[in-house]
Parts: structure tokens; sequence; C-alpha cells
């Protein structure tokens, strides 16, 4: 192929990169005004802070709707990236659950999910995923109580209920950050295996939340 063939191919790469770039500037920056601001952030708004132009942004996302469910998927992806480096590394048990709770802490702002407030998606991949990280957290917990570190009955949805509560501060009072570490550190000491004393109420399962998501969904089950 001469060097005339090959630009055409060159420049559909050049703006493929060009539109990932402005996907993941929109993203990020909806993340983080939403998490100042709320849900309803006007999306010009959005658009001006990205650095792109009203068109290029109504294009990947043509209303509110369409950026909430690409938010909610980019976070589950978030966290099972989260959740497969801590596989990776060998951590299990309380270890492993605190490292995935400061990683939701840290990308707090980022992680635009139904438990925090955005509307929950119930397609099939935003269901997949969501059993892909319980299985991911149950499997952790597992392995604690398999080495005598993690108390019976704390269960993944525990995690994720946890992970819900950090990463949203309080509107009033002294840092944030120092705050919800120091909630993390007293959770993940509970959730250690020093008393045979049960935990109080019957624990809440996946199959619970995704009831849940379905009964607040506005039309049964978003499309896939």
């Amino acid at each position: 192929m001469n060097a005339e063939a090959a630009k055409p191919t060159g420049r559909r790469r050049a703006l493929r990169r060009d539109a990932l770039l402005n996907r993941e500037k929109i993203l990020t920056v909806a993340g983080e005004l939403m998490a100042q601001r709320g849900l309803h952030v006007p999306l010009s708004e959005i658009a001006e802070a990205a650095g792109v132009g009203v068109g290029t942004f109504y294009r990947g996302y043509p209303d509110r709707t369409a950026l909430l469910h690409a938010l909610e998927h980019r976070a589950y992806d978030m966290l099972i990236e989260i959740l497969d480096g801590i596989r990776a590394s060998g951590q299990s048990g309380p270890d492993a659950v605190e490292t995935y709770l400061n990683a939701c802490l840290q990308w707090g702002n980022q992680l635009v999910l139904p438990l925090r407030g955005a509307p929950p998606l119930t397609d099939d991949a935003a269901i997949a995923a969501r059993r892909r990280i319980n299985a991911a957290l149950d499997r952790c917990l597992a392995d604690g109580r398999a080495n005598g570190t993690v108390c019976d009955d704390v269960n993944a949805v525990d995690v994720i209920m946890c992970a819900a509560m950090v990463t949203q501060p309080l509107p009033h009072g002294p840092g944030w950050d120092s705050i919800a570490r120091r909630h993390i550190a007293v959770f993940v000491q509970g959730i250690r295996r020093t008393t045979g004393r049960p935990l109080p109420a019957p624990a809440v399962t996946l199959e619970d939340i995704e009831n849940m998501f379905a009964a607040e969904a506005p039309a049964g089950r978003s499309p896939s």
C-alpha cells in the first residue's frame, strides 16, 4: 500500500482517538459536576467544562438519560477493574475489602451508580456487571472465611453498601477523606472474625437489590 492510500486510514484512526478522548473528558467532567451539584447539571455546562462543542456532546449523548447510562456502565467497569487488580495481587479477606473500599473512595466522584442516586439500569449488561462485582467480593470474603479472618455472616452486599455510604460526603463537617477512611477502618475491623456474636438483622442479598432496581426502573427494563 502506498503512502497516499494509507492516509485515510491514518485519519480515521486519529478521529477515533479524538472521539475516545472526548468521550472520556465528557464522562470524567460529568461525574465531577454531578457529584458536586447533583444529577441535573445542565448538559451545556458539562460540554463547556469538558472543552467540547455542544454538537460533539450531543452526538455522543443525545440526552441526560444516555449520559447517565454511559456513566453507570463506566462505573461498573471501574469497579470490575479494581476487583481484578485485587485478585491479581493475591489479597483476600479483610485486606482485600479494605483495598476495595479505599479505591472506591478514591474514585468516588466517578462512580455514578444507583446506590448513589443514579436511576437504576436493568439491562442485561448492567445486571451482568453487578453480578460479576458481587461474585468477586464474595470470593474475597469466602477466602477470608476459609482462612479464619472474616465473620461467617458478612456478605458482598454489606461491602457494597459500605462503599456507597463512604463515597457520599456529608454536606457539613471536617475533611471527608479522613472521616471516610476512618469509617472504612472501623468497617473492616468489624468484619474480622473476633467473636462468635452474630450480626443484627438478616443480610441483604444481590437478589434483594435487583428486585428493588427492577421495581424502581421507570419503564421496566432499560434498553440493552
